[in-house]
């Protein structure tokens, strides 16, 4: 325990610890001659009083040594003995085997009928006895002493079935392809026989597995083919623009769904963005028609569009002109019932008010970014039109507060045309005047 300490003695404690922190006044050591860090706060580098013997030191901060650095990952050596056999019966050895490590009691050998002890002869090795410390947890470990080598004999063993499997199947296919080739031998002899030119052919092209298609793979050890999510010689998508402000483009699923070229008709380029071509061709149609199967199958109709698509494709077909005679029959008879035809036949919105709410978006420059370019609303008055001799209309020039003709500067509403007569005549009236 520290005794107190007088003033001059704090004082120059202190300032030892000011000169160890600014570096002029070597750093403290511990008792292995390590340096302790001056700037260390001091409830850190102190000792506890229980346990402080007077020295500085950083020991306390570390946990102590315990019982379980001693034990080891060793393991007993089974099955190994140790050195050459004696040659000759030892005194206190085992009298089955001969072996000095174990009594008779304790012997695993097979029983002689007359033992090492009686005939010298055939000893065993001595056992190799270890004494092998292990921790509580060790004890009490289930996969203690594992051999991961093991494990290996279980993949060998699958890897034996594997393979006796894939070969079977090998054989079995092969089986049908002489089959298969019997079969189209037969037939061509049949086809020669007849001489129909256009069915060979068309078996030709049929039966033609051997030529690749651009975009697959044939596995002739599996017979099966490896379909490539694009065909090599196409552009990558991501490759139409470059502009990495353009269309997302997703590598882990190879899509990119906006089209990457906006500014350009979509049905004009090759590649508009999987979403153009999910919602073209008869894909809506088809959907439309899985839509009906679904909803007919909740109300208790027979219908399944994979298991048979002939009979939900008229199905549908019968429902659709069904719902259009239900609604042409619905508003005849409303309209029978309450009148109002008139306003069917009425012209449209755009039409009668010359104005519409779609909303647009420019640039610039004057180009479309969003929504459809509306119609140019016209006034009710005639437009471009040209009176005596005009090239151009009225109030399209401005002097002295008055409005007229530019053509020949006439301020006189409906006077005739004089052209560039009519202009010099003003200038030199001007100039006269002034």
């Amino acid at each position: 325990m520290s005794t107190k300490l007088s003033r001059e003695e704090y004082r120059k404690q202190k300032d030892l610890e000011a000169a160890r922190k600014a570096g002029t006044a070597p750093a403290a050591r511990d008792e292995e001659g390590r340096e302790i860090n001056p700037h260390i706060p001091q409830y850190i580098s102190e000792a506890p009083w229980y346990i402080n013997d007077g020295h500085a030191s950083l020991k306390h901060q570390k946990a102590p040594r315990t019982d379980e650095d001693r034990f080891t990952d060793e393991w007993y050596q089974r099955g190994e003995r140790a050195g050459p056999a004696a040659t000759k019966y030892r005194k206190g050895a085992c009298e089955n085997c001969g072996a000095a490590t174990h009594k008779t009691k304790d012997c695993v050998e097979r029983p002689r009928k007359k033992g090492a002890k009686w005939t010298g002869k055939n000893i065993k090795e001595d056992e190799i006895i270890q004494k092998v410390e292990m921790s509580f947890d060790a004890k009490r470990d289930r996969w203690n002493g594992y051999d991961t080598t093991e494990h290996k004999k279980i993949y060998e063993e699958y890897e034996q079935i594997e393979e006796a499997r894939r070969k079977l199947k090998e054989s079995e296919l092969d089986k049908q392809d002489a089959k298969a080739a019997a079969m189209a031998e037969r037939m061509e002899n049949n086809a020669n026989e007849f001489g129909d030119s256009e069915d060979d052919d068309d078996d030709e092209e049929r039966y033609a597995d051997k030529s690749d298609m651009p975009g697959q793979k044939v596995n002739p050890k599996t017979r099966t083919t490896i379909r490539n999510l694009r065909i090599r010689e196409d552009r990558a998508k991501y490759l139409y623009n470059l502009d990495p402000n353009s269309a997302h483009y997703d590598p882990k699923t190879r899509s990119m769904r906006e089209n990457p070229l906006k500014d350009q008709d979509p049905n004009n380029l090759i590649y508009a963005g999987d979403n153009f071509s999910r919602y073209s061709g008869s894909i809506t149609d088809m959907a439309n028609v899985q839509l009906f199967a679904w909803q007919a199958a909740e109300k208790g109709s027979d219908v399944h569009l994979q298991a048979n698509p002939t009979q939900a494709e008229m199905l549908h077909k019968k429902f659709k002109e069904k719902k259009a005679e239900q609604q042409d029959e619905n508003k005849v008879s409303i309209l029978a019932k309450y009148g109002g035809e008139e306003h069917l036949d009425a012209p449209a919105r755009e039409l009668l008010l010359a104005q519409t709410e779609n909303y647009v978006e420019y640039s610039r420059s004057g180009r479309v970014l969003k929504g459809l370019e509306p119609a140019k609303v016209k006034s009710k008055y005639q437009e471009d039109v040209y009176i005596n001799n005009h090239t151009t209309v009225w109030g399209s020039f401005w002097a002295d507060g008055k409005w007229g003709y530019k053509c020949c500067r006439s301020f006189i509403k409906g006077s005739y045309c004089t052209g560039t007569a009519g202009i010099e005549a003003q200038e030199a009236s001007n100039l006269l005047s002034s």
